[in-house]
């Protein structure tokens, strides 16, 4: 099943996730993930972004993902190298700095060269399964983890900028994202009407 995806401008990206107690119905919510994630051919997904409020999100390292020509269409799912599913995350160690090139489903077609990460990163989670799990991530991934994890806590990644990149980045989009507002709006009231 595909979810739409939640565009800037809807509350509950702004809002933090509650942890997951219940894994039962995670697997199928997961994979249910991995499906709109390849669908809107991205990296990761949080459960925010589909409009469900808990601490989860799903990504994916593909294999040449820096080969792939704007605008292919090549089925994503076929360029999976590894691909993970993270429940109630936490960053344990972190070392080092970079700043990554960064965008997001959430506001698409937007994207910022300075955002600062840190390098390396030690992360404790649950699979699907409830399973504790310990793994440990540099450069790209690393960044994949800080911006989804972002993403349980309402934090999004223009958010990462320094005050006077955030202001410019902002003013610059100003229009793009006035009318992913605008959109954002439209959707909750036709999910309001369907209820």
């Amino acid at each position: 099943m595909i979810y739409p995806i939640r565009l800037y401008g809807d509350p509950v990206l702004r809002k933090r996730a509650s942890s997951v107690k219940d894994f039962s119905e995670i697997p199928r919510l997961a994979e249910n993930m991995f499906e709109t994630m390849f669908e809107a051919r991205g990296v990761g997904l949080a459960a925010p972004q589909v409009g469900r409020l808990e601490r989860l999100f799903v990504f994916a390292e593909y294999v040449d993902a820096e080969d792939e020509e704007e605008g292919e269409e090549a089925d994503l799912k076929t360029r999976v190298k590894n691909q993970w599913v993270m429940v109630n995350p936490a960053i344990t160690y972190r070392a080092g700095q970079q700043i990554s090139t960064e965008g997001c489903l959430s506001i698409p077609g937007l994207y910022s060269d300075e955002v600062p990460r840190d390098l390396q990163i030690r992360v404790e989670y649950q699979n699907e399964l409830g399973e504790k799990k310990t793994q440990e991530f540099e450069g790209y991934l690393a960044v994949v983890v800080q911006h989804e994890l972002d993403h349980l806590d309402g934090t999004l990644f223009f958010e990462r900028l320094p005050k006077d990149l955030k202001a410019a980045f902002l003013e610059e989009h100003r229009h793009e994202l006035a009318e992913m507002q605008r959109r954002a709006k439209a959707f909750l009231k036709e999910l309001k009407a369907q209820r």
